[in-house]
């Protein structure tokens, strides 16, 4: 009998083990189990996989927290501060309502807000200059997270909670994403309902990715079918609620007087082609931030989820964890992540999941032209969210308009 004693006591232990699978005590919030019967993290009410006891042990907290915003680095985080790559090399000291000369990389008359090309310091230093009344935030934040949330009710082209199964797997801490190690070995996208490519903005822009060299330092050359692709996901966009709904706010606002200019303009901050390495015409706002870039060994972009489960499919992108994931329980939602690209190391690239194409567009657009080079508060579904975009400062286009550098999604804090 005493020789039954240990096996026993192990059964017993594995009978309190798997009990303790099935329940969510002392497991709330926890990462994903796959040897439990049951889950209860937080994304486990989407995958339909919570353990009976969830709502009433994990869904109930005395105050709601805001996420921790997340740092996105880009490439202009390797410069010297006196060389930043954004930073517009001049000031508005002493500068204040002069006349506009193309030669300057920054302005600081009363229209560059307008036209996005103000120096850095523009509001600080003329902002309450006498006799000048136009502000920067001529749109106000109160206006910005209110387009936002109608832009978020409209996309009907976004994907539904069947259509994207992902494993986000280890969340690790924002100290760790220079370790450049992968600790997820699974891949982010479970399951995508490849029937949304087929709608006509997925497919204009699926057909735009494979139009640009990744390695800066090589020119961009398009073919007359590839300008033509340009102006066919513009024209596909543009029929969509998202950006009929956009276009209606920003001629409200004054900014554009036509549909027609307002495309045309759409045309040149996206895909006019500058040069961020040692060949002109290089890069383009699109190609950055949408399909990703390599710049001195290191992604720089890349923030797009279709881009990422596309290639992620042709085992070319390898998901190494996250380090923030929104509070959103549909799509589109966003993942903060680390990952290798054929090689090349993204420290933290942020990317909505499951939105459609015209969403991104019009959101990184919207805070572009509203707020360029600035943090740019929205709202979607009841959640703050917050996209940061960079001016391309060493080139201009029309009446000394800026390119997009790069648009991403910063924070979701207030």
């Amino acid at each position: 009998m005493r020789a039954c004693v240990p096996l026993i006591v192990a059964m017993l232990c594995s009978l309190a083990w798997a009990g303790k699978m099935e329940s969510c005590a002392s497991r709330c919030n926890e990462k994903f189990n796959r040897d439990a019967a049951c889950q209860c993290d937080r994304r486990c009410p989407r995958h339909g996989d919570c353990c009976e006891d969830y709502e009433h042990l994990c869904t109930v907290e005395e105050e709601p927290k805001e996420p921790e915003p997340f740092l996105e680095l880009e490439e202009g985080t390797e410069e010297a501060p006196g060389s930043h790559l954004y930073l517009a090399p001049n000031s508005c000291r002493d500068r204040c309502r002069e006349a506009f000369d193309r030669h300057q990389p920054c302005h600081c008359n009363a229209r560059c807000p307008e036209f996005g090309n103000c120096c850095n310091d523009f509001e600080r230093l003329c902002g309450h200059d006498e006799g000048f009344s136009y502000s920067s935030d001529a749109i106000t934040k109160e206006e910005l997270q209110s387009i936002s949330e109608k832009i978020y009710r409209v996309d009907t082209n976004k994907a539904q909670k069947e259509d994207i199964i992902i494993n986000s797997q280890n969340c690790i801490s924002p100290s760790e994403t220079r370790d450049q190690v992968d600790r997820c070995p699974e891949p982010l996208f479970t399951y995508v309902n490849e029937k949304l490519f087929s709608k006509p903005t997925y497919a204009a822009f699926i057909n735009l990715l494979n139009n640009y060299r990744r390695a800066t330092g090589h020119g961009e050359h398009f073919s007359a079918q590839q300008l033509a692709e340009q102006d066919a996901f513009l024209r596909e966009v543009m029929k969509t609620a998202v950006m009929k709904e956009l276009y209606g706010f920003l001629h409200s606002q004054n900014r554009y007087s036509s549909e027609q200019e307002f495309v045309s303009d759409l045309k040149n901050m996206w895909f006019g082609l500058y040069s961020r390495g040692n060949e002109e015409g290089d890069s383009s706002g699109f190609e950055h931030v949408f399909s990703g870039e390599v710049k001195k060994g290191k992604v720089t972009g890349f923030h797009n989820w279709i881009r990422f489960y596309m290639q992620e499919k042709e085992g070319l992108v390898d998901y190494y964890s996250h380090i923030y994931d929104g509070p959103w329980d549909s799509y589109p939602d966003v993942l903060a992540m680390q990952f290798n690209w054929d090689g090349y190391y993204k420290e933290v690239g942020s990317a909505f999941i499951g939105s459609s194409p015209e969403f991104e567009f019009a959101l990184y657009s919207l805070c572009f032209i509203a707020r360029p080079g600035k943090v740019c508060q929205l709202s979607l579904g009841g959640y703050p969210l917050a996209i940061q975009t960079y001016t391309w400062d060493k080139s201009t286009y029309g009446n000394g308009k800026k390119y997009i550098a790069t648009a991403y999604v910063v924070s979701s804090t207030q």
